[in-house]
């Protein structure tokens, strides 16, 4: 734990093991509600002089950080591959998305505007001031475990915040590493403090309870982030949340089917599937299914699944049991109910892989609405597709879900590409893109799927209050 600018340790620890081979690779101190409440009132204390910095004084720490970030660039990402799983390449990218983040609100922290608005009166002045909510509770998923550190840290510590993150407790070693940055960077000390723990439940009702916090920010299930959510109305605290996903990815009958499956073999298996935008459901034109498919899997079919430090390696573990369990249950409710596996379909044991958590690329055909998969996140390496007629019946089956993350369409008719656009319920649409996100551009969701958006302009201002000042002259 980092509490005020302090490493701190604790009797009992949280192990950590490499999802690959099961195999120990550290421990953090195993936090309690009491640490959490320590921490946030560091955070507190530090607030006023951080607030109180100029924004050029925040932004250089924030530079400093970047510049880190990006020094340690190799380092992080074989940490991040031995905690979670991805392959290194992967591992590199996302340490590389994480330092953006850091960069972006570097600058945008000296963007925070004001302005002033005409009154009524001749005697009368309004002014608009933006300033900072104060102390900022942050919990954070294992699937991306240091860019979503980054995403929340940076634009709450631009706009004047101070911040308490609790890490997914299946990485926090990733979350750890990320903490000696900042503190490398000399960060003030109660500034960024972090909180390791086993249990998150007690962490999260003092995030909630504590008058002090005054906003939340998370990521991670719907389930969860509702009941956060709940908890915080009770003291009207701010909240951020960015839940889970059941994106579509449409391909229609005037796009290349080669092309498509290609995208979609990309984005669908980043990550193992294991990305709240990655595409759960894939309708796929009639006319032009049987050659999406046959490319589609002759791609998935080459996808070698192994521990991720190795050359070669596309498909990396699942995160523990229960994420192999969910996986295996939404395939086999699928073939019970007419579904056709393409290849894949079952857990990978061979050459010791049955040490830990994989599963095998998988395509199945022949998916309709009356399969589990069709309606919940699978969160792993399996992609359902689905045929479709006529447009009507694409848009209308693409929305047919509570979540409203991301969306995909590919097409060649500008036409039909702004319809999809303005017609599907979801915060972000890829056309022809499947990579719609960087760290200068709004991230978030509709319907269950969250609140408010990370990244951009918006990001910071999800961490500002609006003030109008009223003089009379």
């Amino acid at each position: 734990m980092y509490i005020n600018g302090i490493w701190e340790s604790s009797d009992i620890f949280l192990e950590v093991t490499n999802p690959a081979n099961g195999e120990m690779i550290g421990s953090v101190p195993d936090g309690g509600r009491e640490d959490a409440a320590r921490a946030i009132e560091a955070a507190a204390n530090a607030f006023p002089a951080w607030s109180g910095l100029t924004a050029y004084q925040r932004s250089d720490y924030l530079y400093r950080a970047h510049k880190l970030m990006m020094e340690r660039r190799e380092e992080l990402a074989r940490m991040m591959t031995l905690e979670q799983g991805k392959p290194i390449r992967a591992s590199r990218n996302e340490v590389g998305y994480a330092a953006d983040f850091l960069l972006w609100y570097a600058e945008e922290a000296k963007r925070v505007y004001g302005e002033t608005i005409p009154a009524p009166r001749g005697d009368q002045r309004f002014i608009v001031a933006h300033q900072p909510v104060g102390v900022v509770a942050a919990v954070t998923p294992w699937n991306y475990p240091i860019s979503m550190l980054t995403r929340k840290i940076a634009p709450a510590l631009a706009a004047g915040c101070t911040i308490v993150l609790k890490p997914a407790e299946a990485t926090p070693l990733c979350a750890v590493e990320t903490f000696k940055i900042f503190e490398a960077a000399e960060i003030p000390d109660g500034v960024v403090n972090l909180v390791t723990a086993a249990d998150p439940v007690p962490i999260g009702a003092e995030f909630t309870s504590n008058p002090t916090v005054r906003k939340i920010t998370f990521t991670g299930s719907t389930a969860v982030g509702k009941k956060l959510a709940a908890d915080a109305a009770a003291q009207l605290k701010r909240v951020s949340m960015e839940l889970g996903g059941h994106a579509p990815f449409l391909v229609f009958e005037d796009a290349d089917p080669v092309h498509a499956a290609k995208g979609a073999s990309l984005v669908k298996f980043l990550n193992t599937g294991q990305a709240c935008i990655s595409p759960n459901r894939l309708f796929v034109h009639n006319s032009i299914v049987e050659p999406f498919v046959e490319t589609l899997t002759e791609r998935v079919t080459r996808m070698r699944g192994g521990n991720g430090m190795e050359e070669g390696i596309a498909i990396g573990p699942l995160v523990n049991e229960a994420a192999i369990a969910k996986v295996e249950r939404q395939v086999e409710d699928a073939k019970e109910k007419g579904a056709t596996v393409m290849c894949g379909g079952h857990r990978l044991m061979d050459d010791g892989l049955d040490k830990g958590h994989f599963y095998a690329p998988t395509v199945l055909t022949g998916v309709t609405e009356a399969m589990t998969i069709y309606r919940e996140e699978t969160f792993g390496p399996v992609a359902p597709v689905i045929a479709f007629d006529d447009d009507e019946t694409a848009l209308t089956m693409a929305n047919d879900t509570h979540y409203g993350l991301a969306a995909y369409v590919y097409t060649n008719n500008i036409s039909r590409a702004m319809r999809m656009f303005e017609g599907l319920r979801f915060g972000i649409v890829g056309i022809n893109d499947i990579n719609p996100t960087a760290a200068s551009a709004p991230f978030g969701g509709a319907k269950e799927s969250g609140l408010g958006r990370e990244g951009g302009r918006e990001g910071i201002v999800e961490y500002l209050e609006t003030k109008l000042g009223g003089f009379s002259v």
